[in-house]
């Protein structure tokens, strides 16, 4: 064995060492490291896996969906998913990331009453391992936060059993001045305790109760939780929230180096027990904050590229690619190891934090216009000066590409699939969120029944009634499902369309936006460019490096490509990927 390979207890020992350097202990870092092996069925002597190995490759993509996003009156809801999943995308789309399935108290599963039980209305652990047969299975680890209604918490408000001393609590007249967080409540919640009167801290809602990981029994307590996710066959942690993980007054409480610490410690611990198990941070804050989740390859494996959804919306909706070039330049190729987790949809809405410093006050303005505009809701932060600032726009992403900021036009569809074959070809891992890959439109009767701005683009399909919408050849729904996952079949069969395979900005204009992917071995090369405007376009191939002693072919709709000194005319929002014939 190599000198250089830490032993795994050695190595944290090291990392509890760093975190918990300004807490006072009751037990020794040596002592909580043996536990944390012990809980993970590890052995002490075991080689820390190596970073800047790729776990992943081209055929990846990922489906996000809610447990419960299609049903039927007959079975339980993830038995309705796993046929949704076997008869729409099997063969296509191999991972799938299930939203919380457990119980909860509110937030659409974000307020986890206990970690450790699927939701009854959905099913069983049965039913997730068999999903995680036939997909990669991505869960998310809520790690920030509880509900104010589990055991946990009920214990610390009784003060005594699991949980009592699990909580993070502060006093009023703590500095917390400072603080960031993504929402207007207030941030303690006043509770009357078996120990007196407590101040808990709350970064989401009141019902979303913080935990305090200066105290190792709870980090105890959530690697027990990964070792059940892992042998219920969880292959990919998303960790909800994590930048908030530590606090301490006076500070921001986001993204402190404790944070980073405990990312690292548990990547340890997940890939000593299963090597290929990956870790996605969802860090929905500002581009530059959000890539220091990478660490030196040793931190998160992928992080959520949270600023292309409204730089994509942007250009989109102004028909000039500006910014999302001069982002896409400036972005960093992840190392060996790290990749990027692209998506343009979610459960969530479309953030505007990771825009910060890309688009201006004004451009800001004009994209929550539009888009409010087109249907959609917007949810607002306090800033620091006390300032009201829009935090998220919550639309479905159809009707997101109803139109331009010159109002709607008859180019959605267009648009929209526009939008995702630019993401698909961008170098990283695509997501799919379920209602984008059927085209759900906005459901405004239940935002109606809940009066929260998210649950817009949380629709739930009867199974019987998406099996007629996607019939109904009057509807775009069938259109929608046939073209990106046509789309995505050809995506997973290219090398240059590796996760860490090389991409180059190509300059062509404001209108035109186009990147260049080459694979790892160098043998096949993508040209992938996107008219972004509502009028045909003339791409003069001369602008490309299209080498003349190969053959090349246009994948989308398998034209060859013959003459390199021509012009080619590019209907509105039509994408085309060019490629040498040689590696197909």
């Amino acid at each position: 064995m190599s000198a250089k390979i830490n032993l795994l207890k050695e190595k944290l020992v090291q990392q509890l060492t760093c975190i918990y350097k300004d807490v006072p202990l009751n037990t020794s870092c040596d002592e909580i490291a043996q536990a944390l092996i012990d809980i993970m069925r590890l052995s002490t002597t075991v080689e820390v896996a190596e970073p800047f190995k790729n776990h992943w490759s081209e055929e990846d993509v990922i489906l996000i969906t809610y447990g419960d996003s299609v049903i039927s009156e007959e079975q339980a809801p993830l038995k309705t998913l796993k046929n949704f999943l076997d008869s729409k995308i099997k063969n296509t789309i191999n991972s799938v990331h299930i939203l919380p399935f457990f119980p909860y108290s509110s937030d659409d599963g974000f307020a986890v009453i206990d970690y450790s039980s699927v939701n009854e209305s959905l099913g069983s652990w049965d039913d997730i391992e068999s999903i995680s047969k036939d997909y990669n299975f991505m869960s998310d680890l809520v790690i920030n936060h509880c509900s104010s209604r589990s055991v946990w918490f009920d214990n610390f408000v009784k003060g005594e059993g699991i949980g009592n001393d699990f909580f993070f609590t502060a006093l009023p007249d703590d500095d917390l001045s400072d603080v960031v967080r993504p929402r207007t409540s207030p941030l303690l919640k006043e509770i009357e305790t078996s120990n007196g009167k407590k101040f808990v801290w709350c970064t989401f809602s009141h019902d979303q109760v913080d935990f305090d990981f200066r105290n190792p029994e709870v980090l105890k307590a959530f690697t027990t939780i990964i070792r059940q996710y892992l042998d219920s066959g969880v292959k990919i942690f998303r960790f909800d929230a994590i930048a908030f993980l530590w606090k301490i007054a006076g500070t921001t409480s986001i993204n402190l180096p404790q944070t980073h610490e405990v990312v690292r410690l548990l990547r340890t611990l997940i890939e000593s027990a299963q090597s290929d198990a990956i870790i996605i941070t969802e860090t929905n804050i500002p581009n530059t904050q959000n890539l220091t989740y990478f660490g030196n390859a040793n931190e998160a494996h992928g992080i959520y590229n949270f600023s292309l959804p409204p730089l994509l919306l942007n250009t989109l909706l102004t028909g000039s690619c500006l910014y999302l070039k001069r982002w896409l330049m400036s972005m960093p190729p992840p190392q060996n190891g790290t990749m990027y987790f692209n998506f343009i949809a979610s459960h969530d809405g479309i953030g505007l934090r990771p825009a910060e410093g890309l688009l201006s006050e004004e451009e800001l303005g004009q994209l929550v216009n539009t888009v409010e505009g087109f249907g959609g809701k917007i949810s607002w932060r306090t800033t620091d000066g006390g300032e009201q600032k829009a935090y998220e726009m919550n639309i479905s992403l159809y009707d997101a590409m109803q139109g331009t900021v010159n109002g709607k036009d008859q180019w959605n569809f267009e648009r929209f699939i526009c939008a995702h074959a630019i993401m698909f070809a961008l170098e990283g891992i695509p997501g799919v969120y379920i209602h984008s890959l059927i085209g759900t439109q906005n459901d405004y009767k239940k935002l109606a029944n809940t009066h929260h701005n998210r649950s817009i683009n949380r629709h739930r399909w009867d199974e019987n009634l998406l099996t007629e919408a996607l019939q109904d050849d009057s509807l775009h729904h069938a259109k929608v499902l046939s073209t990106l996952t046509t789309l995505l079949k050809t995506r997973i069969k290219q090398p240059a369309f590796h996760p860490n395979a090389t991409q180059f900005t190509l300059h062509l204009g404001l209108s035109l936006f186009g990147f260049w992917r080459q694979s790892q071995d160098r043998k096949q090369s993508i040209f992938c460019v996107s008219n972004i405007t509502d009028k045909p376009l003339s791409l003069p191939l001369s602008e490309l490096n299209l080498i003349v002693t190969e053959s090349w072919i246009e994948l989308i709709t398998g034209t060859e490509v013959t003459d390199l000194t021509e012009s080619i005319t590019l209907l509105p929002y039509q994408t085309v990927w060019i490629a040498n014939i040689k590696a197909q």
